[in-house]
């Protein structure tokens, strides 16, 4: 009985004709092919010492169980919290920062400062070497950070494509509010086509990605709602495609009309017009949809192929090439402190 009560919202939800399934949010998203996890990080960092790190000294926290009982964490870093440099193979990073900043350094020799609503998007391809870590420039009031990391798979014959790094801005990032009632519901599309809107205004996806080909229908889209807001979202125009919304923020949210009272992971129909309507507070979520790659998924900490073979040659070729030159001094580079965004060394 106890586990009815539990369950009883996924239950009535299965039954819906929008929703397909239902999980909970955990410390890393469970994600739909072609992506393959999506994580969440949303940091209360104190003020920074001259090192840019935390001020009041760096404690022993371990992610990912660390951000369900603590402010915030050092992830992997020693002295600014983030992730050090870290090889991947065969898939792409796609980093959007929603508060805060991040230095980003790799391989390719790019450098480069990013954040408060940028978007980074990182094909690893046949490798590279990147360290992201989180420089607390303010040193007299606190470094909030939040963003989210999306992974999306690379097809086969992309998984040995050399690698690229594109960026984002903010500004080049299209916006759409919709207002019901006097509530606003907000859109940021990262990825893919919008209401029929020319691709020209969506921002190009690297060349050698999935979403590169439009026949995928890859989009990425973050989704704002104020208070009491309701919109409908569109159904895509295109056979086969998978769609997602993480929940992750807000108190209520129903989708058609099935209500969903904890944060959680819904996969629904691509081809249906689904309604959603929000409760008492603002609420967030981020979409994820695209046509599935349907191949098999090896996965090895950071590199992603398709057989037990094709990992063990991407650790043989890291440890005799480690992908590339490394042009710091250290694993964990912090660009300066001065806050400014900008992106240098990009090969052409």
């Amino acid at each position: 009985m106890n586990f009815l009560k539990k369950y009883r919202h996924i239950i009535k939800a299965s039954m819906s004709s929008s929703i397909l399934k239902i999980s909970p949010l955990g410390s890393v998203w469970k994600t739909i092919d072609p992506f393959l996890i999506c994580v969440h990080h949303n940091d209360e960092y104190p003020p920074g010492n001259e090192n840019f790190g935390p001020q009041n000294g760096i404690e022993t926290i371990y992610w990912p169980e660390s951000s369900k009982s603590k402010r915030w964490s050092m992830y992997h870093g020693k002295k600014v919290p983030g992730f050090p440099a870290h090889p991947h193979r065969g898939f792409e990073t796609i980093t959007i920062v929603r508060k805060g900043l991040v230095d980003h350094s790799d391989s390719l020799g790019v450098r480069a400062r990013y954040g408060d609503g940028d978007t980074q998007w990182l094909t690893a391809g046949r490798g590279i070497v990147h360290s992201e870590v989180f420089p607390l420039l303010n040193k007299d009031k606190s470094n909030p950070l939040d963003l989210i990391q999306i992974w999306l798979n690379l097809p086969a014959k992309n998984k040995l494509v050399d690698p690229n790094f594109t960026m984002i801005w903010a500004k080049d990032i299209p916006k759409y509010s919709f207002w019901k009632s006097n509530k606003k519901t907000e859109v940021h599309c990262i990825a893919g086509d919008f209401l029929g809107e020319p691709t020209t205004k969506m921002p190009k996806p690297p060349p050698n990605s999935w979403a590169a080909d439009l026949v995928n229908n890859v989009a990425i889209w973050t989704i704002k709602m104020e208070p009491g807001a309701t919109w409908v979202l569109p159904p895509t125009q295109v056979q086969g495609i998978r769609r997602q919304l993480f929940f992750f923020a807000g108190d209520s949210l129903s989708i058609d009309s099935h209500l969903m009272s904890r944060h959680s992971a819904i996969e629904i129909r691509s081809d249906a017009s689904v309604q959603l309507s929000n409760g008492a507070r603002p609420t967030e979520i981020l979409m994820l949809q695209g046509r599935p790659l349907n191949e098999p998924v090896v996965q090895h900490g950071p590199f992603v192929m398709n057989s037990r073979e094709e990992i063990i040659e991407a650790m043989n070729d890291f440890q005799k090439s480690r992908f590339g030159k490394w042009n710091w001094t250290d694993d964990e580079p912090v660009h300066g402190p001065i806050n400014e965004k900008f992106v240098s060394g990009i090969p052409f």
